[in-house]
């Protein structure tokens, strides 16, 4: 786990850019505005994409996706709670984060459709916002200046994540 003003996180899953507001009592246009990825959208293309922004509930023990399956979408947690789990060595499952109210998770499948390296599933009644990566090619192709910007923030994430990772593994004695 590495810290970002003082708070744990963990590299690899948590939302390293999280903000305080909660998520819950907000649209989805004012929560695509907390998201980094969706950030530096004009107040138009933020309604265009919560436009193909699906609500989903998932109940205690339910999946969001399983481990080895195409990945297909990202997840923001508009109210809830999930945890990001991978087989142990032994049977068992290692529960490498746990992401609560504000967390996203699986932008990697905005990019493609490699398969999940891990699972998600729902700790209590979990309501997250789906963002799929098919609609976000659709946007690609009527709106490729809105699409870019999504594109060229998702590369930054994913280089700040990368980065955040390597100084963590590279602080450790070997």
């Amino acid at each position: 786990m590495g810290e970002l003003n003082g708070e744990k996180i963990h590299n690899f899953w948590g939302n390293i850019f999280k903000k305080d507001a909660d998520p819950s009592s907000l649209n989805v246009t004012d929560i695509l505005k907390m998201i980094p990825i969706f950030q530096n959208l004009s107040r138009r293309d933020m309604k265009k994409v919560a436009g193909i922004i699906y609500d989903r509930v998932y109940q205690p023990g339910e999946f969001l996706f399983e481990k080895d399956q195409p990945g297909a979408a990202m997840y923001i947690i508009k109210k809830g709670k999930i945890k990001i789990l991978a087989p142990g060595t032994q049977n068992e499952e290692v529960i490498l984060a746990t992401l609560e109210t504000g967390d996203f998770v699986g932008e990697l499948a905005l990019l493609d459709d490699s398969p999940r390296s891990a699972s998600a599933m729902a700790v209590e009644k979990t309501a997250a916002l789906a963002f799929f990566r098919e609609d976000l090619n659709k946007l690609l192709n009527t709106n490729p200046e809105t699409a870019s910007r999504i594109f060229k923030e998702l590369a930054l994430i994913i280089g700040k994540r990368l980065k955040a990772t390597n100084e963590q593994l590279f602080s450790r004695p070997l």
